[in-house]
């Protein structure tokens, strides 16, 4: 077999030849697959002759086995011996295929980019300091009081933003009621942003036992697209207002509410906790902004099948993430106004990001000769089952059977290749 490869940018044209003699192997291969298939009347299954089974079959069916066979084998030993790695299936542009003569074959296949890297040593980026205030501190200490608040009714107040308006509600577009537009004893935050815009700013100042008229208009991308961009009036009259009441913030709250056992303690452990929290993403910021720094110093370009093929498997990990949550995509669209092309154009500039990354570190590793250890692999599949509160022996079962360990192995070796450009960083 001769092998030829004229590479321009990311594609690459592979011409393959294979002598007669191999071709005829190819089709015997072809023809013993498919006696092995087939139940023809009078024969073992395996033992007809040739001119039996293409009367079966179809000479077309056994030249088309043939091909696939010979192509496929041709197609794998060019990729092992050029040492070319796909990002696309192959593209069959021009073939000749006959019995007892020469095949040729010409593919087209889009290859992994190979990255001019730039400066990834030594790099310099500020490092953001952080210092959590008493005003963070006291925040984080009312959310704790807000959490155990009561519900109260007050009596002769004016709705305030903030305040609970317990109301009955029923709209109507162009005079007709509508699904959805009429409740009953709803406890409506006002300004939550829950509603319509500008229908809960027209409460405000209003006291229980009034009504009002409430126009609003629908947004062009609201969920329901018979109503978007539709003026309607909801007749709505306010049964109550609650307001939260807050506890008082004493040891008992805190002992009863908190690990905690006194106010100060409480206060101290809070503001540990929250530095921690900010300390750890100033580090994961900084580290990013370095990563970055070496992907935009490096020169590629990146194939848009690429781009697409990660775009999938992160609509994928959004689709699991929403089951999780006891929802689908299809809610997801229809809640949040957008088709399956918009949700594809929302995550591409992550996808693009992601890509480049994976790319960069990758030359990175090939570079640096970067070899993973079995401790390694070992220690990422403990930190998966940590993760997600499993076993590693779980996770070891789901990344043998969804054949994942290349992908496993992948993302051991970018870290250590992002460690690199991290611990180099001046």
């Amino acid at each position: 077999m001769s092998i030829s490869v004229e590479k321009q940018g990311n594609e690459a044209t592979i011409k393959l030849v294979l002598s007669a003699a191999e071709v005829n192997k190819g089709f015997n291969k072809a023809i013993a697959k498919i006696n092995k298939q087939v139940n023809i009347p009078g024969f073992r299954k395996g033992k007809a002759p040739r001119h039996i089974l293409e009367n079966h079959v179809g000479k077309d069916a056994v030249k088309q086995e043939a091909f696939e066979i010979l192509a496929n084998e041709c197609y794998t030993k060019a990729l092992t011996e050029e040492k070319l790695i796909p990002v696309s299936d192959p593209t069959i542009a021009d073939s000749k295929f006959e019995e007892n003569e020469d095949m040729e074959i010409t593919l087209t296949v889009t290859l992994k980019p190979e990255p001019e890297l730039g400066e990834y040593k030594g790099l310099s980026v500020v490092k953001k300091v952080v210092e959590i205030t008493d005003k963070e501190v006291d925040e984080a200490v009312d959310d704790l009081r807000k959490r155990a608040a009561k519900m109260v009714v007050v009596k002769d107040a004016v709705i305030e933003k903030g305040d609970f308006a317990i109301i009955d509600f029923a709209g109507t577009v162009d005079g007709e009621p509508f699904s959805g537009g009429e409740g009953k004893g709803y406890p409506l935050e006002v300004g939550s942003g829950s509603f319509i815009p500008g229908f809960e700013e027209q409460l405000i100042g209003l006291k229980a036992g009034e009504a009002t008229d409430v126009d609003v208009t629908f947004p062009e991308t609201y969920f329901v697209k018979e109503l978007a961009n539709k003026e309607a009036v909801f007749k709505v009259n306010v049964q109550d207002v609650k307001r939260k009441e807050l506890p008082e913030l004493n040891d008992e709250f805190v002992a009863a509410n908190s690990d905690s056992k006194t106010v100060e303690e409480l206060k101290t452990t809070t503001k540990e906790r929250l530095q921690a929290s900010a300390e750890q993403n100033s580090q994961a910021e900084y580290e990013r902004a370095l990563v970055m720094q070496a992907v935009d110093n490096a020169k590629f370009e990146v194939p848009e099948i690429m781009i697409e093929d990660r775009i999938s498997r992160m609509v994928e990990e959004l689709k699991m993430s929403l089951e999780s949550r006891k929802m689908n995509l299809d809610m997801y669209m229809k809640y949040t106004g957008q088709d399956m092309a918009k949700v594809r154009e929302n995550q591409k500039p992550t996808a693009v990001e992601n890509v480049k990354t994976d790319l960069v570190l990758d030359a990175i590793a090939k570079v640096e000769k970067i070899q993973i250890s079995e401790e390694e692999v070992n220690d990422e599949m403990a930190a998966i089952a940590s993760q997600h509160g499993a076993s590693i022996e779980d996770v070891k079962k789901i990344i043998a059977g969804n054949n994942n360990m290349g992908l496993l192995l992948a993302n051991v070796l970018r870290k250590k290749a992002a460690h690199i450009i991290i611990d180099s960083a001046k």
